[in-house]
């Protein structure tokens, strides 16, 4: 302001501040003594007591879990007028109120599943897909059985409807069928109907498998069923629609055949889910060792790398493994314990 009150004899006040681009208020306030500078509260504000008193209200143990609104109308048809919606707002955020007051039920907490399957039968994955049908709303739907090890299909169903009953039928014969024993298996699924079902819960507890599920909300948490599935839809023989049950049926009766016996799995170290799950897959390991270490020998300058090896067999299929803890950080635990126990 300065610069100001040097033109300001010369050309006046208000040509100065025009020309420097300064509001006049600016610049008078900038001219008054500072202790003249208080600002003025405005004569709408609330005094202390009425700001206390409206405290006061809002922490009552009526309107404690009330937002202000309501806090508000309440007060209203009760023919109290404390102050506006605005204000009770700007009082419970100078006091860091301001938060969800409503009292609301807390969903418990769900950790993901980590399940570990080191051979066949000891970690099944199930789930339930819908099949369209001939016309528009009609499904059928396909129970699938899946062990998570080999990827094989132990079971299979195709019903009319979702039915927890058809689903604890179907898991009891493929238990008896895979010659399940007590305490052997695991079963993995999602949080479907049938899937939390009494029926299905009562019945896995008889046979003495142990049941876990996803996580709510969770898609990834039931991985390898969604996998198969997918490449259950996406042959390219799979219709757009089923012109009946039987034809669904049919068509499952066909691909899953295929599926276990014939497919490569690129999960598998490309042996089918028939080799794993049976026990074949070492002497088909060793059989292709054989043709590539005779390949070597006949043209050897086509391996750059040396003896070429067939993918390798899986030793184990998590589930959500577990995160493998950073050797940084148990360098620093153990360092805390050694000067902890230093001090002692």
């Amino acid at each position: 302001m300065a610069i100001v009150s040097e033109h300001e004899e010369a050309l006046g006040v208000a040509p100065a501040c025009a020309a420097l681009a300064v509001p006049r208020s600016s610049y008078y306030r900038s001219r008054r003594p500072k202790a003249d500078r208080k600002r003025r509260g405005s004569p709408r504000a609330l005094s202390e007591a009425e700001r206390r008193e409206v405290l006061s209200v809002m922490h009552d143990e009526r309107f404690t879990d009330l937002p202000p609104a309501e806090v508000y109308a309440v007060l209203l048809d009760e023919g109290t007028f404390l102050c506006s919606i605005s204000t009770m707002y700007r009082l419970l955020r100078e006091k860091g109120e301001v938060r969800e007051r409503r009292d609301q039920l807390v969903h418990p907490w769900y950790g993901a599943p980590e399940l570990l399957a080191g051979r066949p039968n000891e970690l099944w994955s199930w789930d339930i897909t819908k099949l369209k049908g001939p016309c528009k709303w009609t499904y059928y739907y396909l129970y699938v059985i899946l062990d998570v090890f080999s990827r094989y299909v132990v079971g299979w169903m195709a019903a009319y409807r979702e039915s927890a009953a058809l689903a604890a039928h179907l898991i009891e014969e493929t238990c008896r069928r895979q010659g399940i024993a007590r305490g052997q298996l695991t079963v993995h699924a999602d949080r479907g109907p049938s899937m939390i079902s009494k029926t299905v819960a009562m019945l896995l507890c008889d046979l003495g498998v142990t049941k876990t599920h996803s996580r709510p909300h969770v898609s990834n948490d039931n991985p390898f069923s969604e996998s198969q599935f997918k490449t259950l839809k996406y042959r390219p023989q799979f219709p757009d629609r089923f012109g009946s049950l039987e034809d669904a049926r049919s068509f499952c009766g066909e691909f899953f055949p295929w599926y276990n016996m014939e497919h490569h799995h690129g999960g598998l170290g490309f042996m089918t889910p028939h080799d794993v799950h049976t026990g074949l897959a070492e002497m088909r390991y060793a059989q292709r060792e054989t043709v590539l270490q005779r390949a070597f020998e006949i043209s050897p300058e086509r391996f750059v790398r040396g003896l070429p090896k067939p993918p390798a067999l899986p030793q184990e299929v998590w589930i959500n493994k577990p995160k493998e803890q950073d050797e940084s950080t148990e360098e620093l635990v153990t360092k805390l314990e050694e000067e902890v126990s230093h001090f002692h």
